[in-house]
Protein backbone atom coordinates (compact mmCIF):
# COMPACT_ATOMS: atom_id res chain seq x y z
CA UNK A 1 0.00 0.00 0.00
CA UNK A 2 1.30 3.62 -0.99
CA UNK A 3 1.81 5.82 1.88
CA UNK A 4 1.73 9.73 1.45
CA UNK A 5 2.72 11.95 4.36
CA UNK A 6 6.10 12.78 2.69
CA UNK A 7 4.72 16.75 4.17
CA UNK A 8 2.34 15.73 7.01
CA UNK A 9 4.75 17.43 9.73
CA UNK A 10 6.01 20.15 8.00
CA UNK A 11 3.94 22.72 10.11
CA UNK A 12 4.04 20.89 13.45
CA UNK A 13 5.17 22.97 16.08
CA UNK A 14 7.51 20.40 17.88
CA UNK A 15 9.74 20.91 21.73
CA UNK A 16 13.06 19.63 21.43
CA UNK A 17 16.59 19.63 23.02
CA UNK A 18 19.18 20.78 20.36
CA UNK A 19 21.37 17.82 21.96
CA UNK A 20 19.05 15.14 21.52
CA UNK A 21 19.69 15.79 17.72
CA UNK A 22 23.16 15.28 17.56
CA UNK A 23 24.22 11.46 17.15
CA UNK A 24 25.84 9.92 20.25
CA UNK A 25 28.70 9.44 17.88
CA UNK A 26 28.89 12.38 15.24
CA UNK A 27 32.38 13.38 14.82
CA UNK A 28 31.63 17.05 16.22
CA UNK A 29 30.32 15.47 19.52
CA UNK A 30 33.78 13.49 19.89
CA UNK A 31 35.53 16.77 19.02
CA UNK A 32 33.52 18.46 21.20
CA UNK A 33 34.05 16.13 24.53
CA UNK A 34 37.93 16.04 23.59
CA UNK A 35 39.47 18.71 24.54
CA UNK A 36 38.15 22.12 26.72
CA UNK A 37 38.02 25.20 24.58
CA UNK A 38 38.03 27.49 27.35
CA UNK A 39 42.12 27.83 26.33
CA UNK A 40 41.11 29.87 23.30
CA UNK A 41 39.40 32.81 25.71
CA UNK A 42 43.28 33.10 27.16
CA UNK A 43 44.45 33.29 23.62
CA UNK A 44 42.42 36.39 22.66
CA UNK A 45 41.94 38.21 25.81
CA UNK A 46 44.18 40.70 25.27
CA UNK A 47 42.19 41.44 22.29
CA UNK A 48 39.19 42.56 23.77
CA UNK A 49 38.26 45.47 25.84
CA UNK A 50 37.48 44.64 29.40
CA UNK A 51 34.73 47.63 29.65
CA UNK A 52 33.90 49.77 26.48
CA UNK A 53 32.13 48.61 23.03
CA UNK A 54 29.18 46.61 22.19
CA UNK A 55 28.70 42.73 23.32
CA UNK A 56 31.12 40.92 21.08
CA UNK A 57 30.48 37.10 19.48
CA UNK A 58 31.55 34.53 21.84
CA UNK A 59 35.27 34.22 20.76
CA UNK A 60 34.77 30.41 21.03
CA UNK A 61 31.85 30.14 18.27
CA UNK A 62 33.98 32.60 15.94
CA UNK A 63 37.05 30.43 16.20
CA UNK A 64 35.01 27.39 15.52
CA UNK A 65 33.03 28.61 11.91
CA UNK A 66 36.47 27.95 10.24
CA UNK A 67 37.00 24.50 12.26
CA UNK A 68 34.36 23.69 10.92
CA UNK A 69 35.01 24.76 7.00
CA UNK A 70 38.35 23.25 7.37
CA UNK A 71 37.21 19.97 8.94
CA UNK A 72 35.28 18.93 6.11
CA UNK A 73 36.57 20.65 3.24
CA UNK A 74 34.20 23.23 2.94
CA UNK A 75 35.38 25.68 -0.24
CA UNK A 76 34.54 29.06 1.26
CA UNK A 77 33.83 30.70 4.20
CA UNK A 78 30.79 31.89 2.26
CA UNK A 79 29.33 27.92 2.02
CA UNK A 80 30.06 27.44 5.25
CA UNK A 81 27.70 29.99 6.76
CA UNK A 82 24.99 28.60 4.17
CA UNK A 83 25.89 24.73 5.89
CA UNK A 84 25.60 26.12 8.89
CA UNK A 85 22.05 27.21 8.65
CA UNK A 86 20.75 23.65 7.88
CA UNK A 87 22.89 21.67 9.72
CA UNK A 88 22.07 20.73 13.27
CA UNK A 89 25.10 19.53 14.42
CA UNK A 90 26.93 22.46 13.18
CA UNK A 91 24.86 24.48 15.23
CA UNK A 92 25.04 22.60 18.25
CA UNK A 93 29.08 22.59 18.18
CA UNK A 94 28.81 26.08 17.78
CA UNK A 95 25.96 26.48 20.78
CA UNK A 96 23.30 28.30 18.40
CA UNK A 97 19.68 26.47 18.49
CA UNK A 98 17.70 26.83 15.92
CA UNK A 99 16.20 30.01 15.78
CA UNK A 100 19.47 32.05 16.74
CA UNK A 101 20.83 33.77 13.70
CA UNK A 102 24.24 32.52 11.89
CA UNK A 103 26.70 35.39 11.79
CA UNK A 104 27.24 37.10 8.33
CA UNK A 105 30.09 35.11 6.35
CA UNK A 106 32.52 38.44 6.41
CA UNK A 107 32.33 38.15 10.23
CA UNK A 108 35.48 35.92 10.78
CA UNK A 109 37.16 37.68 8.17
CA UNK A 110 36.45 41.28 9.74
CA UNK A 111 37.86 40.16 12.93
CA UNK A 112 40.56 38.63 11.37
CA UNK A 113 41.63 41.97 10.46
CA UNK A 114 40.83 43.72 13.05
CA UNK A 115 42.08 41.65 15.62
CA UNK A 116 43.91 38.69 14.81
CA UNK A 117 45.99 40.03 11.90
CA UNK A 118 49.71 39.73 12.44
CA UNK A 119 49.46 37.56 15.27
CA UNK A 120 50.02 33.82 16.15
CA UNK A 121 46.98 32.87 17.68
CA UNK A 122 46.48 30.07 15.30
CA UNK A 123 50.07 28.97 15.66
CA UNK A 124 49.05 28.92 19.33
CA UNK A 125 45.71 27.04 18.91
CA UNK A 126 47.68 24.41 16.71
CA UNK A 127 50.07 23.88 19.62
CA UNK A 128 47.32 23.78 22.37
CA UNK A 129 46.02 20.93 20.52
CA UNK A 130 49.32 19.31 19.70
CA UNK A 131 50.01 19.29 23.55
CA UNK A 132 46.55 17.69 24.65
CA UNK A 133 47.49 14.53 21.97
CA UNK A 134 51.07 14.46 23.83
CA UNK A 135 49.06 14.80 27.40
CA UNK A 136 47.79 11.27 26.50
CA UNK A 137 50.61 9.69 25.38
CA UNK A 138 49.91 9.26 21.86
CA UNK A 139 52.59 11.23 19.96
CA UNK A 140 56.03 9.46 20.21
CA UNK A 141 58.59 12.12 18.89
CA UNK A 142 61.36 9.66 18.67
CA UNK A 143 60.86 9.11 15.10
CA UNK A 144 59.86 12.05 12.64
CA UNK A 145 59.11 12.26 8.96
CA UNK A 146 59.56 15.61 7.14
CA UNK A 147 58.28 16.50 3.45
CA UNK A 148 56.53 19.50 2.09
CA UNK A 149 53.63 19.35 -0.23
CA UNK A 150 52.36 21.94 -2.36
CA UNK A 151 49.25 24.60 -2.17
CA UNK A 152 47.99 25.98 -5.47
CA UNK A 153 47.62 29.72 -4.47
CA UNK A 154 44.60 32.29 -5.41
CA UNK A 155 46.84 33.68 -8.04
CA UNK A 156 45.99 33.99 -11.94
CA UNK A 157 49.08 32.33 -14.02
CA UNK A 158 48.47 34.93 -16.91
CA UNK A 159 48.71 38.08 -14.48
CA UNK A 160 52.22 37.77 -13.70
CA UNK A 161 55.68 39.66 -14.50
CA UNK A 162 59.71 39.21 -14.16
CA UNK A 163 62.11 40.34 -11.63
CA UNK A 164 65.29 40.11 -10.59
CA UNK A 165 65.60 38.91 -7.06
CA UNK A 166 68.58 38.14 -4.79
CA UNK A 167 68.92 34.49 -3.52
CA UNK A 168 69.35 34.52 0.59
CA UNK A 169 71.85 33.37 2.03
CA UNK A 170 72.08 29.30 2.48
CA UNK A 171 71.97 29.03 6.58
CA UNK A 172 74.97 27.25 6.64
CA UNK A 173 77.05 29.58 4.35
CA UNK A 174 78.79 31.27 7.01
CA UNK A 175 80.12 28.34 8.90
CA UNK A 176 80.98 27.10 5.09
CA UNK A 177 83.12 29.62 4.17
CA UNK A 178 84.87 28.94 7.58
CA UNK A 179 85.62 25.70 6.79
CA UNK A 180 86.61 26.47 3.42
CA UNK A 181 89.10 28.70 4.34
CA UNK A 182 90.38 26.31 6.68
CA UNK A 183 90.44 23.46 4.35
CA UNK A 184 92.47 25.76 2.05
CA UNK A 185 94.87 27.12 4.42
CA UNK A 186 95.57 22.72 5.61
CA UNK A 187 96.18 22.37 2.10
CA UNK A 188 98.78 25.07 1.85
CA UNK A 189 96.84 27.74 -0.27
CA UNK A 190 95.76 30.95 0.65
CA UNK A 191 92.23 31.91 2.32
CA UNK A 192 89.84 32.72 -1.16
CA UNK A 193 89.44 36.62 -1.74
CA UNK A 194 86.18 37.73 -1.03
CA UNK A 195 84.10 38.73 -4.09
CA UNK A 196 83.22 42.06 -4.64
CA UNK A 197 79.61 41.16 -4.70
CA UNK A 198 79.76 39.51 -0.89
CA UNK A 199 80.16 43.11 0.16
CA UNK A 200 76.46 45.08 0.65
CA UNK A 201 75.79 47.77 -1.37
CA UNK A 202 75.17 51.24 -0.97
CA UNK A 203 71.30 50.40 -0.09
CA UNK A 204 72.28 47.96 2.62
CA UNK A 205 71.58 45.43 0.30
CA UNK A 206 73.79 41.66 0.12
CA UNK A 207 75.00 41.48 -2.80
CA UNK A 208 74.34 38.17 -3.91
CA UNK A 209 73.67 36.06 -6.75
CA UNK A 210 70.66 37.28 -8.46
CA UNK A 211 68.45 35.55 -11.08
CA UNK A 212 65.36 36.22 -12.82
CA UNK A 213 61.77 34.98 -10.97
CA UNK A 214 58.31 35.01 -12.08
CA UNK A 215 56.09 37.27 -9.54
CA UNK A 216 52.39 37.06 -8.93
CA UNK A 217 50.71 40.57 -9.36
CA UNK A 218 47.72 38.88 -7.59
CA UNK A 219 49.84 37.39 -4.56
CA UNK A 220 53.37 38.59 -4.67
CA UNK A 221 54.32 36.76 -1.80
CA UNK A 222 53.20 32.99 -3.44
CA UNK A 223 55.86 31.22 -6.06
CA UNK A 224 56.02 29.93 -9.22
CA UNK A 225 56.19 26.17 -9.04
CA UNK A 226 56.97 23.40 -11.78
CA UNK A 227 58.04 20.32 -11.28
CA UNK A 228 58.39 16.97 -13.56
CA UNK A 229 54.70 16.87 -15.20
CA UNK A 230 52.97 19.25 -13.18
CA UNK A 231 51.02 22.17 -14.40
CA UNK A 232 53.09 25.34 -13.98
CA UNK A 233 51.06 27.07 -11.47
CA UNK A 234 51.55 29.85 -8.34
CA UNK A 235 51.96 27.73 -4.91
CA UNK A 236 52.76 27.75 -2.07
CA UNK A 237 54.70 24.63 -0.70
CA UNK A 238 53.50 23.84 3.34
CA UNK A 239 56.78 21.78 5.21
CA UNK A 240 55.25 19.74 7.76
CA UNK A 241 56.84 16.89 10.30
CA UNK A 242 55.26 14.13 11.65
CA UNK A 243 55.84 11.03 13.83
CA UNK A 244 55.77 7.59 12.67
CA UNK A 245 51.34 7.35 13.86
CA UNK A 246 50.52 10.45 11.77
CA UNK A 247 50.53 13.16 14.66
CA UNK A 248 51.66 16.49 12.94
CA UNK A 249 53.97 18.57 14.91
CA UNK A 250 54.44 21.32 13.36
CA UNK A 251 54.79 23.48 9.83
CA UNK A 252 56.00 26.09 7.61
CA UNK A 253 54.89 27.89 4.68
CA UNK A 254 57.18 28.84 1.98
CA UNK A 255 57.22 30.32 -1.74
CA UNK A 256 55.90 27.18 -4.13
CA UNK A 257 59.54 28.16 -5.80
CA UNK A 258 61.69 27.31 -2.80
CA UNK A 259 63.53 23.80 -2.72
CA UNK A 260 62.99 21.83 0.40
CA UNK A 261 66.33 21.55 1.60
CA UNK A 262 66.51 25.43 1.63
CA UNK A 263 63.43 26.21 3.84
CA UNK A 264 64.09 22.60 6.01
CA UNK A 265 66.50 24.59 8.47
CA UNK A 266 63.17 27.38 9.41
CA UNK A 267 61.24 24.25 10.66
CA UNK A 268 64.10 22.05 11.71
CA UNK A 269 64.56 24.57 14.24
CA UNK A 270 61.20 24.52 15.41
CA UNK A 271 61.28 20.45 16.40
CA UNK A 272 64.93 20.18 17.24
CA UNK A 273 64.57 19.94 20.84
CA UNK A 274 61.20 17.29 20.95
CA UNK A 275 63.84 14.40 21.40
CA UNK A 276 64.65 13.21 17.66
CA UNK A 277 66.41 10.45 17.28
CA UNK A 278 65.62 9.50 13.65
CA UNK A 279 64.17 11.92 10.60
CA UNK A 280 63.25 10.28 7.86
CA UNK A 281 63.53 12.52 4.64
CA UNK A 282 62.85 11.60 1.02
CA UNK A 283 66.00 12.65 -1.57
CA UNK A 284 65.59 16.28 -1.82
CA UNK A 285 66.94 16.71 1.85
CA UNK A 286 69.85 14.52 1.25
CA UNK A 287 72.55 17.67 0.99
CA UNK A 288 76.02 17.43 3.04
CA UNK A 289 74.49 20.56 4.82
CA UNK A 290 71.59 18.67 5.90
CA UNK A 291 73.24 15.34 7.04
CA UNK A 292 76.09 17.62 8.84
CA UNK A 293 73.32 19.35 10.80
CA UNK A 294 71.38 16.30 12.27
CA UNK A 295 74.58 14.35 12.71
CA UNK A 296 75.91 16.91 14.56
CA UNK A 297 72.92 17.52 16.73
CA UNK A 298 72.90 13.34 17.28
CA UNK A 299 70.02 12.57 15.32
CA UNK A 300 70.44 9.75 12.94
CA UNK A 301 69.45 10.95 9.38
CA UNK A 302 67.09 8.18 7.09
CA UNK A 303 67.65 9.13 3.42
CA UNK A 304 67.07 7.37 0.01
CA UNK A 305 69.34 6.01 -2.19
CA UNK A 306 70.22 8.83 -4.91
CA UNK A 307 71.06 7.47 -8.31
CA UNK A 308 74.46 8.97 -9.79
CA UNK A 309 73.45 11.88 -12.08
CA UNK A 310 76.32 10.47 -14.27
CA UNK A 311 75.63 10.46 -18.30
CA UNK A 312 75.53 7.09 -19.77
CA UNK A 313 78.06 5.15 -20.52
CA UNK A 314 80.22 6.84 -18.39
CA UNK A 315 82.00 5.69 -15.29
CA UNK A 316 79.97 6.74 -11.82
CA UNK A 317 81.91 8.34 -9.05
CA UNK A 318 82.14 6.04 -7.10
CA UNK A 319 83.93 3.88 -9.64
CA UNK A 320 86.91 6.05 -8.92
CA UNK A 321 88.47 5.12 -5.00
CA UNK A 322 88.95 7.96 -2.56
CA UNK A 323 92.59 7.06 -0.58
CA UNK A 324 91.38 9.07 2.62
CA UNK A 325 95.53 8.67 4.14
CA UNK A 326 97.16 9.92 1.26
CA UNK A 327 93.88 12.59 -0.12
CA UNK A 328 93.84 11.94 -3.85
CA UNK A 329 91.51 9.61 -5.93
CA UNK A 330 92.58 6.27 -8.01
CA UNK A 331 90.61 5.97 -11.59
CA UNK A 332 90.05 2.53 -12.91
CA UNK A 333 93.14 2.58 -14.92
CA UNK A 334 95.17 2.63 -11.26
CA UNK A 335 96.05 6.53 -12.30
CA UNK A 336 95.94 9.02 -9.17
CA UNK A 337 93.95 12.28 -9.27
CA UNK A 338 95.69 14.59 -6.99
CA UNK A 339 94.09 17.48 -4.74
CA UNK A 340 94.07 20.52 -6.48
CA UNK A 341 91.90 23.04 -4.92
CA UNK A 342 89.31 23.63 -2.54
CA UNK A 343 86.62 26.36 -4.62
CA UNK A 344 83.98 28.46 -3.20
CA UNK A 345 81.37 26.07 -2.96
CA UNK A 346 82.92 23.55 -0.75
CA UNK A 347 84.19 20.96 -3.06
CA UNK A 348 87.49 19.73 -3.22
CA UNK A 349 88.97 19.61 -6.89
CA UNK A 350 91.08 16.19 -8.09
CA UNK A 351 92.57 16.83 -11.20
CA UNK A 352 93.96 14.00 -13.06
CA UNK A 353 97.42 14.68 -15.23
CA UNK A 354 96.76 15.05 -19.20
CA UNK A 355 99.51 12.89 -20.15
CA UNK A 356 98.03 10.40 -18.31
CA UNK A 357 94.54 10.66 -19.77
CA UNK A 358 95.90 11.16 -23.30
CA UNK A 359 96.55 6.96 -24.10
CA UNK A 360 94.50 5.80 -21.93
CA UNK A 361 92.03 3.35 -23.11
CA UNK A 362 88.77 4.02 -20.44
CA UNK A 363 89.03 8.02 -21.93
CA UNK A 364 86.25 8.24 -23.78
CA UNK A 365 84.11 6.70 -21.12
CA UNK A 366 86.12 9.20 -18.05
CA UNK A 367 85.93 12.48 -19.87
CA UNK A 368 84.70 14.16 -22.61
CA UNK A 369 86.97 17.30 -21.51
CA UNK A 370 89.22 19.02 -24.52
CA UNK A 371 92.21 19.23 -22.07
CA UNK A 372 91.72 15.20 -21.79
CA UNK A 373 91.55 16.14 -17.41
CA UNK A 374 89.55 14.20 -15.63
CA UNK A 375 88.17 16.58 -12.29
CA UNK A 376 86.41 14.64 -9.58
CA UNK A 377 85.07 16.70 -6.78
CA UNK A 378 84.53 16.02 -3.47
CA UNK A 379 82.52 17.73 -0.96
CA UNK A 380 84.63 19.16 2.64
CA UNK A 381 81.68 17.32 4.26
CA UNK A 382 81.42 14.07 1.94
CA UNK A 383 82.17 11.64 5.14
CA UNK A 384 78.87 12.87 6.42
CA UNK A 385 76.98 11.80 3.68
CA UNK A 386 79.04 8.61 3.80
CA UNK A 387 77.54 8.13 6.91
CA UNK A 388 74.13 8.80 5.75
CA UNK A 389 75.20 6.03 3.36
CA UNK A 390 76.03 3.84 6.21
CA UNK A 391 72.88 4.70 8.47
CA UNK A 392 70.89 3.46 5.21
CA UNK A 393 72.34 0.30 4.98
CA UNK A 394 72.00 -0.49 8.99
CA UNK A 395 68.92 -3.03 9.29
CA UNK A 396 65.96 -1.78 10.10
CA UNK A 397 66.48 1.60 8.07
CA UNK A 398 64.77 0.75 4.52
CA UNK A 399 61.75 -0.72 6.45
CA UNK A 400 61.21 2.86 8.57
CA UNK A 401 62.42 4.76 4.98
CA UNK A 402 59.11 3.14 3.46
CA UNK A 403 56.72 3.96 6.24
CA UNK A 404 56.52 7.51 4.56
CA UNK A 405 53.64 6.29 2.61
CA UNK A 406 51.93 5.84 5.27
CA UNK A 407 52.65 8.59 7.27
CA UNK A 408 53.26 12.26 5.72
CA UNK A 409 52.39 10.97 2.61
CA UNK A 410 48.70 10.02 3.47
CA UNK A 411 49.04 13.02 5.42
CA UNK A 412 49.09 15.13 2.79
CA UNK A 413 46.26 12.69 0.57
CA UNK A 414 44.16 13.01 3.20
CA UNK A 415 44.79 17.42 3.37
CA UNK A 416 44.37 17.35 -0.34
CA UNK A 417 41.30 14.97 -0.35
CA UNK A 418 39.11 15.61 2.69
CA UNK A 419 40.33 19.11 3.83
CA UNK A 420 40.42 21.34 1.06
CA UNK A 421 44.15 21.57 0.87
CA UNK A 422 44.59 21.28 -2.70
CA UNK A 423 44.54 25.10 -3.47
CA UNK A 424 43.61 28.07 -1.26
CA UNK A 425 41.23 31.18 -1.58
CA UNK A 426 43.74 33.13 0.99
CA UNK A 427 46.15 35.55 -0.54
CA UNK A 428 49.48 36.71 1.27
CA UNK A 429 51.40 34.34 3.13
CA UNK A 430 50.16 35.54 6.94
CA UNK A 431 46.55 34.45 5.73
CA UNK A 432 47.94 30.82 4.11
CA UNK A 433 49.50 30.49 7.65
CA UNK A 434 46.35 30.59 9.53
CA UNK A 435 44.34 28.13 7.02
CA UNK A 436 47.47 25.78 7.57
CA UNK A 437 47.51 25.97 11.38
CA UNK A 438 43.50 25.33 11.70
CA UNK A 439 43.59 22.88 8.95
CA UNK A 440 46.20 21.17 10.69
CA UNK A 441 44.64 21.55 14.25
CA UNK A 442 41.40 19.98 12.72
CA UNK A 443 43.22 16.39 11.81
CA UNK A 444 45.21 16.55 14.88
CA UNK A 445 42.05 17.15 17.10
CA UNK A 446 39.70 14.72 14.36
CA UNK A 447 42.60 11.74 15.03
CA UNK A 448 42.54 12.82 18.70
CA UNK A 449 38.91 12.41 19.33
CA UNK A 450 38.71 9.06 17.71
CA UNK A 451 41.64 7.68 19.25
CA UNK A 452 40.00 8.44 22.80
CA UNK A 453 37.23 6.90 21.76
CA UNK A 454 38.71 3.65 20.24
CA UNK A 455 40.84 3.27 23.94
CA UNK A 456 37.67 4.03 26.01
CA UNK A 457 38.84 7.29 27.14
CA UNK A 458 35.75 9.22 25.89
CA UNK A 459 32.39 7.19 25.09
CA UNK A 460 30.34 6.81 22.11
CA UNK A 461 29.28 10.39 22.36
CA UNK A 462 30.71 11.72 25.20
CA UNK A 463 28.04 13.32 28.10
CA UNK A 464 24.74 12.61 26.66
CA UNK A 465 21.70 13.25 27.84
CA UNK A 466 18.72 10.74 27.27
CA UNK A 467 15.41 10.39 27.89
CA UNK A 468 13.97 13.86 27.16
CA UNK A 469 10.29 14.19 26.50
CA UNK A 470 9.83 15.46 22.87
CA UNK A 471 6.15 17.70 22.51
CA UNK A 472 4.68 18.06 19.36
CA UNK A 473 1.56 20.33 18.80
CA UNK A 474 0.21 19.91 15.35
Amino acid sequence: MMTKNADKNRTQVQYFCMDDLVPKDHLLRLIENAINWDFIYDLVVEKYSPDWGRPSMDPVTLIKIPFIQYLYGIRSMRQTIKEIEVNVAYRWFLGLDMLDAVPHFTTFGKNYTRRFKDTDLFEQIFSRILEECYSHGFVDPTEVFVDATHVKACANIHKKESRIARQEALFYEEQLQKEIDEDRIAHGKRPLKKKDDDHNDLDGNSGRSEKEIKISTTDPESGWFHKGEHKQVFAYAIETACDKNGWILDYTVNPGNLHDSRTFKELYDKIRDIGIEKLVADAGYKTPAIAKLLLDDGILPVFPYKAPMTKDGYFKKYEYVYDEYHDCYICPADKVLPYSTTNRDGYREYKSNPKDCEGCPYLAQCTQSATRQKVIMRHIWEPYMEACEDIRHTVGMKDLYSHRKETIERLFGTAKEAHGFRYTHMKGKARMRMKVGLTYACMNLKKLARMLQRIGKLGPGGPFLTNRLIFTAA
